[in-house]
């Protein structure tokens, strides 16, 4: 015999519900405050529109997935935005500028600007931002003759299997915010921090570009993941391997 089926009964939201789903941004901060927002509706307040055939929500949402996190959109740059669809080069601009200004609040709520004369401190640092990356990108933290921070600068965002970097574009932006000293880092999305051929040339590279314009590169660390390095520890230091 066939079994007995059961009929369903149709969801009806509430009237309250009802309204919370059709409540733009605006007016659930309006009525509930801004901790009540989803994080893309935190960004929706910020972009304030769409573009034609993208919703302001829609648009929010293509920032999350490309970021990872609401956390990794701190460190995006304007031409990271802009390859959202929805987003023009004014807004762009506009969305980097909130970046930065989250990026240098969290450094002064922080105290004390880091010190980064050993590896690990530097893989503690950058792990949370790489971590959730499909893609290779290359930053410098630009550091002080005491090894404290100045600026960490995203210098190339690669794809995903390859990121590529010329020493130029690195010491242009090391001289631009005063830098003695720096050091290199960049991520394996892999999780296996063990340094391609690639990783090789390129660490021979700066190191020779560093004597002629006289700013010390003080290590090239790849950060990877404890559970998928060979070593357990995460990370792979060109200067502890002897190459710097």
């Amino acid at each position: 015999m066939p079994e007995e089926t059961k009929q369903s009964i149709p969801y009806r939201p509430t009237r309250l519900q009802e309204l919370q789903v059709n409540e733009r941004p605006q007016e659930r901060m309006e009525r509930l405050g801004p901790s009540a927002l989803q994080d893309r509706e935190l960004l929706a307040m910020i972009l304030r529109s769409g573009s034609k055939g993208f919703n302001v929500l829609e648009v929010a949402g293509q920032i999350l997935q490309e970021a990872g996190s609401l956390a990794n959109i701190a460190n995006f740059q304007p031409e990271d935005f802009q390859r959202i669809k929805g987003i023009g080069k004014v807004k762009s601009l506009q969305m980097a500028a909130v970046s930065e200004i989250t990026r240098r609040t969290i450094i002064q709520k922080s105290g004390e600007r880091p010190v980064f004369d050993e590896p690990e401190k530097v893989y503690r640092y950058v792990f949370p931002i790489s971590t959730s990356l499909s893609v290779e990108k290359f930053w410098i933290l630009c550091l002080t003759r005491k090894n404290t921070l100045v600026r960490m600068s995203e210098i190339t965002s690669g794809t995903a299997v390859a990121s590529l970097v010329h020493p130029r574009e690195v010491f242009r932006e090391a001289i631009r915010h005063g830098a003695v000293a720096l050091i290199a880092v960049h991520n394996h999305p892999s999780g296996d921090p063990s340094p391609s051929s690639a990783d090789i040339r390129v660490t021979r590279q700066l190191r020779e570009a560093a004597k002629i314009v006289d700013i010390e590169l003080l290590d090239h660390i790849v950060v990877g993941n404890e559970s998928y390095d060979p070593r357990g520890i995460g990370y792979y230091s060109f200067r502890d391997a002897g190459i710097l």
